[in-house]
């Protein structure tokens, strides 16, 4: 928790950062890594001795399977209790592998037309249930759907709104059974069939309601004004930054979108994406920049205001050349907060203005999460070094902004 902000905002690090697909290999990340961050946060002066320390897992899918038992859950409670960890967030997009080889689209895999990714994020929500703190919440963040190219019609989208809705009727009867509130937040992403706020918005009012209120009515024995409102509670839309960023959209006015449609804002991820003029010294700048694990979707703003789109970084840089009159790149590769890369390169981290502040100190959703998950494949050249060492930089540079400061990206 963050004890000078009001309301009360809870901050983590997303634990995608470190390696592991296995609940004993999560639980080692815990123990070794999120404890060392906490500890060094403590020696900085950035946290209190014993303040509790908010996490933001990441569990794949055989480690969600595992929590299903009782030994599991009783191994995280007491390592949470004894070093004075909360758990209140999990990343739950990544079904399976998620380091150490290539991700690319599969990172999208199974999407929301499956029970696999039903099943998966019900076991999340079961071990975040067990693990939350008395009257505390917790949040989910989920693929947007599915990767575009994927969905080819309208039953296709109908049919993932009906798995959403299964989801929430899951989240609602854990809400009446264990008392625990948890929500489930859809990330959009480029090249996803929710990529821009406009088209989230327009799926949480017609398409979401027509598949997934049925869902709701039927399992729960609930009427149509009931299911509306806890489709509501349980499902919103997780807001990241960096994904904002890269449509060339303004965080603070995307925010208030959300806001003022009433979809819940389950989570907020504190991400920056490169940015660059579209030069020949760019384009040689951003060729360190490929590498085999993730999709590097890439977005061009022509000096008319049209946006152009490439799939990854590499086709991007061998269209560019013949590309004209174009004003801006930007591309989805998470660089850190605290860092402006070299020049001809930058960060979106500036597009995170005092309005967007004002905004997450206001309320507009109590979960943040730093999610800069880049570091093993930064270039050599832009890492920054010692992970731990990085990650509180990180925190640094949001608590900075939080408390109303507005230091840009520096050197370390």
């Amino acid at each position: 928790m963050i004890p000078t902000c009001s309301p009360a905002l809870h901050l983590a690090y997303c634990q995608n950062i470190h390696p592991g697909e296995t609940w004993e290999e999560h639980l080692l990340a815990l123990s070794d890594k999120a404890v060392a961050v906490k500890t060094a946060l403590h020696s900085g002066g950035l946290l209190a001795p014993e303040a509790p320390f908010g996490l933001g897992l990441r569990l794949s899918a055989h480690a969600a399977r595992e929590l299903q038992a009782e030994d599991a859950i009783k191994q995280g409670s007491a390592l949470f209790k004894a070093a004075h960890l909360y758990p209140f967030s999990i990343n739950g997009f990544p079904f399976g592998k998620f380091h150490k080889g290539p991700v690319k689209e599969n990172v999208y895999a199974p999407d929301w037309r499956a029970t696999e990714r039903l099943q998966y994020t019900i076991d999340l929500a079961n071990a975040l249930a067990a693990w939350l703190p008395e009257g505390g919440s917790g949040s989910i963040s989920t693929v947007p759907g599915s990767y575009a190219a994927w969905i080819k019609n309208k039953e296709d989208a109908l049919q993932m709104a009906r798995t959403l809705g299964a989801a929430a009727a899951h989240l609602a009867t854990l809400e009446r059974s264990t008392g625990s509130l948890v929500h489930l937040g859809l990330e959009p992403e480029p090249d996803c069939f929710l990529e821009t706020t406009p088209q989230t918005l327009d799926f949480f009012r017609n398409t979401l309601p027509q598949g997934a209120l049925p869902v709701l009515q039927t399992t729960l024995g609930v009427g149509p004004a009931d299911a509306l409102e806890l489709l509501h509670r349980h499902l919103g839309v997780c807001f990241d930054t960096c994904h904002v960023a890269l449509q060339f959209e303004d965080p603070a006015t995307a925010l208030r979108a959300y806001r003022d449609a009433g979809i819940l804002i389950s989570k907020i991820q504190i991400s920056a994406a490169l940015r660059t003029k579209a030069t020949p010294e760019a384009c040689a700048a951003l060729s360190s920049f490929q590498e085999p694990t993730y999709l590097h979707q890439v977005k061009a703003r022509r000096d008319d205001g049209a946006i152009l789109s490439w799939p990854d970084l590499p086709a991007a840089l061998a269209a560019l050349p013949s590309a004209t009159a174009l004003d801006e790149l930007r591309v989805h590769f998470h660089v850190p907060l605290f860092i402006a890369p070299t020049a001809p390169l930058a960060s979106t981290a500036d597009t995170l203005d005092s309005a967007f502040w004002e905004l997450v100190r206001s309320g507009v959703c109590p979960h943040l999460e730093i999610e800069t998950y880049t570091f093993d494949v930064l270039p050599p050249e832009v890492h920054p070094g010692d992970i731990i060492r990085s990650i509180v930089e990180e925190y640094r540079w949001v608590l900075n902004h939080l408390a109303g400061g507005q230091t840009g990206s520096e050197s370390l």
